[in-house]
């Protein structure tokens, strides 16, 4: 099964709220997003946003460029359908992160929870941060959450990375000024809990 498969399959059949990475809001993101742009017409994506509710926080605290990107059109779906005319005004995109094309330099904050994890060839990696470097305006906030050096070895039944602060900063490059890093304990919805590590770097 391609990557797409697995993940229309995962939102086709499992509750938002059934999934090991769900949260009902996404703290530590907002503080970050609320820090790098304070301006409310600030371009921002999510990316791997799906079913997430961090679109709906962002939209009540009076953001109004926001772009979700997710690889499954059944996450997106969930979100449109709970948002109604809230939603709008977001611009959905259904794509594989590595792959869409996504406009030059045109947003001032990346956020990206839990789907660069996913990238375990060392080809797809690269191509993500190309993404990154041609998105981005220069000066842009690039906030990105992987498991943790503690964090689990699989997910969802597929393998993931995990990464200390330095090895997370290093795929990136020097482009990117690492501000600050910090760790998390994140409580799944049956119990268990799985180590997050999230970066905040500048683009140069």
């Amino acid at each position: 099964m391609d990557r797409k498969a697995h993940w229309e399959n995962v939102y086709g059949t499992k509750a938002p709220d059934a999934v090991s990475w769900y949260r009902p809001h996404l703290e530590t993101s907002l503080a970050l997003i609320e820090r790098a742009a304070a301006e409310r017409t600030a371009a921002i994506i999510d990316v791997g946003g799906g079913a997430s509710t961090l679109v709906d926080d962002l939209l009540e605290r009076g953001y109004k460029n926001l772009t979700v990107l997710d690889i499954s059109q059944a996450a997106l779906d969930v979100a449109r359908k709970r948002l109604g005319a809230a939603g709008e005004g977001v611009l959905w995109l259904a794509g594989d992160v590595t792959e869409v094309a996504l406009p030059a330099q045109s947003y001032d904050v990346w956020h990206d929870r839990a789907v660069f994890h996913f990238l375990t060839a060392p080809e797809q990696r690269a191509a993500y941060v190309r993404q990154v470097l041609r998105a981005m305006k220069r000066g842009g906030h690039v906030i990105v959450s992987t498991f943790g050096p503690e964090g689990p070895v699989k997910c969802s039944g597929l393998d993931v990375m995990r990464y200390d602060a330095k090895a997370l900063h290093a795929e990136f490059g020097a482009r990117f000024r690492l501000v600050e890093s910090s760790k998390e304990t994140h409580q799944t919805p049956f119990g268990t809990t799985q180590q997050f590590l999230s970066c905040y770097c500048r683009v140069e």
